[in-house]
């Protein structure tokens, strides 16, 4: 039920019922990036509904900050800018497109393991090469003849 203070006009709203906004800089600062970085989300829609103020400054509320904190984790996981508009655009109809969205972080998923086999190996090839060349350090400091990559090369170190 409206009162009459409210009839034919929208009810002014308190600073404690209006969400948190925070301009560029601000949001910047809280996901450490640069605001050009913010601007070029928003060109490419990824940020969307971003507010302005009277003066065309941007206003962003709690619900960019999620956003981001969405961006940030899929980019990390290595999705590109691409993927992330299209599960975004999925997410905006889940749905129609649950089987898409599904099958997208899924592709992702198996790209992800693939880069952490790759990593392992590329991991365990750095933990041989540093312990033959410590070795051969401490040959050269003892005086006595240096290792063999030959009985290296097939060694799996922990450390």
């Amino acid at each position: 039920m409206q009162n009459s203070d409210t009839v034919g006009r929208q009810r002014a709203v308190t600073a404690a019922e209006r969400p948190c906004e925070y301009s560029v800089r601000q949001v910047a600062d809280m996901v450490d990036c640069e605001p050009s970085t913010l601007r070029y989300y928003e060109e490419c829609g990824l940020l969307t509904d971003v507010g302005r103020t009277t003066s065309g400054q941007r206003v962003y509320t709690q619900k960019h900050l999620d956003r981001l904190g969405a961006i940030a984790c899929f980019k990390h996981a290595g999705m590109t800018i691409a993927d992330l508009r299209r599960f975004f655009a999925y997410e905006d109809d889940e749905s129609e497109h649950i089987d898409d969205m599904v099958d997208l972080l899924r592709e992702r998923c198996a790209a992800i393991e693939e880069q952490t086999r790759v990593l392992h190996e590329a991991h365990l090839q750095v933990l041989r090469k540093l312990h033959f060349y410590g070795d051969i350090r401490s040959s050269i400091r003892r005086g006595t003849p240096s290792p063999r990559w030959d009985d290296y090369s097939d060694k799996d170190f922990i450390d």
